[in-house]
């Protein structure tokens, strides 16, 4: 049983390196998401926002490991 676990661990650990930048990245998703669809938001202004969240969700997650490989 320890070995199934140990096994399931590591594969969500490939994936789920970084719990809050997950979170983060579906909230973001789901929010972009509804702007489209409820809000009518042009899919396009949705991309661009999807893209530059990504990327600020990275590089706050980025500098949040540097930081703590540093102490």
């Amino acid at each position: 049983m320890t070995v199934i676990r140990l096994v399931l661990k590591e594969l969500v650990g490939m994936f789920v390196d970084d719990g809050s930048l997950a979170l983060l990245a579906l909230i973001l998703i789901a929010l972009i998401t509804a702007a489209v669809k409820l809000l009518t938001l042009p899919p396009l202004v949705g991309g661009f926002l999807l893209l530059a969240g990504c990327l600020a969700i990275l590089l706050q997650s980025t500098c949040r490991a540097a930081r703590g490989k540093a102490r």
